[in-house]
């Protein structure tokens, strides 16, 4: 199943045939709709060539990136939420991204909170999702990624705890993921900062922070030991904080061993929104929480000096936005939102509008881009 149009008029198509009927759907009907149709893609023959075709960006030296041992393509990836269960690895893998995550997965398999869950609100180019961090769990993740062929892109695997696993016991939820999940990632994310499960952000503060990575830790360096490899792990955190509590968590994740961190997630504040579906509660990513996020990249680069590597996520939807989070210290940088309101062709832009802007600069690669606000250049 192809889903939008082809090359030069692929935004148009969607802009005017797909995304007209997806909104007209239930959002998250529409979201299934699309995760089977790239799903498919990989089973019919020369499917996933076809979408590499239409909706592929080509590797160049600028944009390519080398960071925790890892060659990422280009430095736009997709975050963690879309593909819950990595049932379309192969799909996303071939749509122009540089890297992606699956996820959030849990240990065990739960339903996530009652439905409607998801609510879109277009005049604000944004989301409103209370998923609950529905997935199949850890097990049936670890079976379907076993069978990919090859992994086109880095995978990140988003890693979270279960509902009813009281936060004293989190750290074995995190574990069981890390053991079950080490051979199919190329790196992992702890999420601690959704929304959407009572008392999760907690996590992020205090003594738990401290306790949680360190087991998180001692996890990740025991499966390096049985499989002969070390892995990446990073630490996903919220936007709403104050500046108190995000020198804490910084200094806390850096201590920890951790490889980076990514900033951020969604936001619970509805500052500035005007569709009416802002009443509604859960977590709001899109296009206004660019500014947030983009200051507290800035804030975590200047407070580590850079030695920190940093995926900047939250309310990208052009190349200008990416590079604002890349300029203020984000080696690399996801979206989510705006696929759903741009379509696929989205990465072709970022790519390209990329480029355009490194060469205004006078860089010559991207990672001399990266922090350039910071170090004033």
């Amino acid at each position: 199943m192809i889903l939008y149009g082809k090359n030069g008029v692929d935004g148009v198509l969607y802009r005017n045939l797909a995304k007209p009927i997806f909104f007209k759907m239930d959002p998250e009907k529409a979201h299934h709709l699309v995760i089977n149709g790239l799903h498919q893609a990989g089973k019919v023959p020369g499917g996933l060539s076809l979408l590499r075709s239409i909706y592929g960006v080509e590797e160049t030296p600028e944009l390519a990136t080398d960071l925790f041992g890892i060659h990422f393509p280009s430095p736009i990836g997709l975050a963690a939420g879309l593909d819950k269960n990595g049932e379309a690895v192969e799909g996303f893998s071939s749509i122009g991204f540089g890297f992606m995550e699956v996820g959030t997965v849990t240990p065990k398999g739960q339903p996530g909170n009652e439905q409607p869950r998801l609510f879109r609100l277009p005049p604000d180019e944004a989301l409103v999702n209370r998923m609950g961090f529905n997935n199949e769990g850890a097990e049936a993740m670890a079976s379907r990624l076993s069978k990919l062929q090859s992994r086109r892109i880095p995978l990140g695997i988003n890693i979270g705890k279960n509902k009813v696993t009281p936060n004293e016991q989190a750290d074995q939820d995190y574990r069981r993921c890390i053991s079950v999940l080490y051979p199919y990632a190329d790196f992992f994310v702890v999420n601690i900062s959704s929304p959407n499960t009572p008392d999760l952000r907690s996590l992020q503060h205090g003594s738990e922070l401290a306790l949680l990575l360190g087991s998180v830790t001692e996890e990740m360096n025991r499966q390096a030991g049985i499989h002969g490899s070390s892995k990446a792990v990073l630490v996903k955190i919220a936007p709403d904080v104050t500046d108190e509590q995000l020198e804490y968590m910084v200094d806390t994740i850096k201590v920890s061993g951790a490889s980076g961190i990514i900033a951020t997630n969604t936001t619970i504040s509805r500052e500035g929104l005007s569709h009416s579906n802002a009443k509604e509660t859960g977590g709001l990513s899109g296009r206004p929480l660019l500014k947030r996020s983009t200051e507290i990249i800035g804030r975590i680069y200047r407070q580590t000096s850079g030695k920190l590597p940093i995926i900047g996520s939250g309310g990208v939807f052009d190349s200008e936005d990416a590079y604002a989070k890349i300029r203020a210290g984000a080696s690399l940088v996801e979206i989510y939102t705006a696929l759903i309101y741009e379509g696929p062709e989205v990465n072709r832009k970022l790519h390209a509008g990329l480029m355009e802007l490194l060469r205004k600069d006078g860089f010559n690669h991207i990672s001399e881009a990266v922090g350039a606000d910071y170090h004033g250049k």
